[in-house]
């Protein structure tokens, strides 16, 4: 496995927010990865929590997203037909969506996962938690 880094939906939110949820080792392994990705159902998760009240974002998800890729140096990771059926693939230990996409684009470009959640650990992908 490379020493890239994928956050999951909360690790970004936690990045971008500063939050003490974000792991000293998490913050440790994020300053140093060549590369840093966020899927981009990530984006459509954040979205959803904002839209349904269960996250405020300090501006329009729509100018919030963007500056918070550039403001801390992240790719965006698209949805491919290859990750979408990947994701469908795996075991079925954890059945988010969003969640199986961030698992399954972690798998096939062999990145770690930066993650809170306890379950992504089911699957033989690395996670930093």
């Amino acid at each position: 496995m490379s020493d890239n880094l994928l956050l999951d939906t909360c690790a970004l939110i936690w990045l971008a927010t500063g939050s003490r949820k974000l792991s000293a080792d998490a913050k440790k392994r994020i300053n140093a990865a060549p590369q840093v990705f966020v899927s981009a159902i990530t984006a459509w998760e954040i979205s959803l929590k904002s839209e349904r009240g269960d996250l405020t974002l300090p501006e329009e998800m729509e100018q919030w997203f963007p500056k918070v890729l550039l403001q801390h140096d992240l790719v965006l990771a698209d949805l491919t037909p290859e990750i979408l059926i990947a994701a469908n693939r795996l075991p079925w230990h954890h059945r988010d969506p969003a969640d199986r996409f961030i698992l399954a684009t972690a798998q096939l470009r062999r990145l770690t996962i930066v993650t809170g959640d306890k379950r992504f650990k089911a699957y033989a992908i690395p996670v930093v938690g």
